[in-house]
């Protein structure tokens, strides 16, 4: 399994250091409440907003650098306005590997 990283907000900052931490600080508050909101609507089995809830998720999944995992949270996204529930597990892994990384942070 691929390793969040800061990668790409390294990238875009060109060295400053404030930018990167505003940005982290952003994905910090936003990421666990777009996380609960997703679950509360899966769990409900609204799936067309949970589809949404994805593809909000998706976005800081490519910003901190889960090419792989990303391109599940696309597909994911695709079968979750489908109603088909396919790549759960793995889009929960996924969160929980986010969720963990950013404790840590």
């Amino acid at each position: 399994m691929e390793h969040p990283n800061l990668s790409y907000i390294h990238s875009m900052s060109g060295g400053d250091k404030a930018f990167e931490q505003k940005l982290i600080d952003i994905i910090k508050l936003e990421f666990p409440q777009e996380k609960e909101i997703y679950y509360a609507n899966y769990a409900a089995n609204n799936f067309k907003q949970a589809a949404e809830n994805v593809h909000k998720l998706k976005h800081k999944i490519s910003i901190l650098g889960l090419e792989k995992s990303y391109a599940i949270a696309v597909a994911f996204e695709e079968n979750l306005l489908e109603g088909n529930t396919h790549l759960n597990d793995e889009f929960e892994s996924i969160l929980n590997t986010i969720t963990n990384y950013l404790q840590q942070l």
